[in-house]
């Protein structure tokens, strides 16, 4: 028997935004000529169970086996992959997505790019590898995310890129996707400086209906809408936290409530996002207007905040307001009131005798009388 030859390639990613000149984050690896048996042997560590994916027992970065992919169903699932170690990485780069990501560097750092990954990230261009790219429908959003991340670089996507994607949208590829997997790249197109690029590519392909029809439908009204918000992000300073979500808040919070709503429900739109999105379309006129500051509409907006136990919430938004709206905001005063409400003790209500139903009565009574204190004296 021969002596096998196992080769470690540095690929993806971390390949293009070497040459891209940004910061690398994450490593992956590629591992030619191996089998799981050699790598566990070596100490590597199996976290796949579809994919032989293996954690080295150091660094803990992702090697992965070097396979091809052969289309055997339906949507992004259907596939038969083979991880046989004759594999090549030349037919392992093949499957991949875009020629940007197709590039791989051993460990002497020399470069292997047999399909132009480095002439398209020169020329800034998104393009597709092979015909290959229509059998996985998630790619469409994964190039869209692209744009997006490498709009401030002056990506643009291929002809014939954009036009395979216009196909397999309208083949009704994109109906194959589960909700999970649809947000999954909606959220790291989110947490990008030019997220809008994302959606306005989607509508560019006749995607945004199929994938988000709530905006769709907006947008039939308003079709200015996303160019509007893109200049406003721009203008705004840059987001250091909190970037997806606050990005989901502007772009979606738009929508009627029942509108946003349905999305977050069809998207399986996580909690955290849905009620800071909700908690802002219902009472930004609080949050940004003197004039509509009343007692009784700021004891219902704290009771839904549920500013009582949960004031961070309160205090995100809060942070949300002032980097959308550079001038004055209403959350000063509306901190102030919470904190001079937040002072009653329900402990002393209970000892004066209310009892079951009239507690919470007498609780908002006296809480409305503190905030009034505060309101007079802000709002003009």
């Amino acid at each position: 028997m021969g002596v096998i030859l196992v080769e470690y390639y540095l690929v993806g990613g971390a390949v293009r935004d070497k040459y891209l000149g940004l910061e690398v984050k994450d490593k992956d690896w590629l591992v030619v000529g191996a089998t799981p048996a050699i790598l566990l042997a070596q100490g590597f560590q199996q976290v796949g169970k579809d994919f032989p994916v293996f954690l080295h027992p150091k660094t803990k970065e992702e090697y992965a086996l070097a396979r091809t992919e052969k289309k055997a169903g339906v949507g992004y699932t259907g596939f038969i992959c083979d991880f046989s170690p004759n594999i090549t990485l030349k037919e392992d780069l093949l499957r991949r997505d875009l020629t940007i990501n197709a590039l791989a560097e051993d460990q002497y750092g020399v470069l292997y790019d047999f399909y132009g990954g480095k002439s398209d990230i020169e020329q800034r261009i998104l393009r597709h590898i092979s015909p290959a790219f229509c059998e996985d429908p998630l790619r469409i959003l994964r190039v869209a995310r692209f744009a997006a991340r490498f709009a401030s670089l002056d990506f643009t996507i291929a002809p014939e890129t954009l036009s395979l994607m216009k196909e397999m949208t309208k083949a009704g590829e994109l109906t194959t996707l589960t909700p999970e997997r649809v947000w999954q790249e909606t959220l790291k197109a989110l947490d990008t400086t030019s997220p809008v690029t994302y959606f306005t590519l989607l509508e560019s392909i006749d995607a945004l209906s199929v994938l988000y029809p709530e905006l769709a439908e907006y947008l039939y009204q308003d079709s200015e809408f996303l160019y509007f918000c893109q200049n406003e992000i721009n203008s705004m300073l840059p987001l250091a936290q909190e970037r997806a979500l606050f990005h989901f808040t502007l772009i979606f919070s738009v929508l009627s409530e029942n509108a946003l709503q349905d999305l977050c429900r069809h998207l399986k739109v996580p909690n955290n996002f849905k009620h800071f999105a909700l908690m802002y379309h219902r009472f930004r006129h609080l949050f940004e207007d003197y004039s509509a500051l009343t007692v009784a509409d700021v004891i219902a907006c704290f009771n839904q905040i549920d500013i009582w136990r949960k004031p961070e919430l309160f205090e995100k938004l809060k942070i949300f307001i002032e980097w959308k709206n550079r001038e004055k905001s209403t959350m000063d005063t509306l901190w102030q009131a919470y904190q001079m409400a937040q002072q009653i003790d329900v402990q002393q209500i209970i000892q004066a005798g209310f009892q079951k139903a009239e507690i919470r009565h007498e609780l908002d009574r006296q809480r409305q009388e503190q905030i009034a204190k505060i309101l007079p004296k802000n709002v003009a």
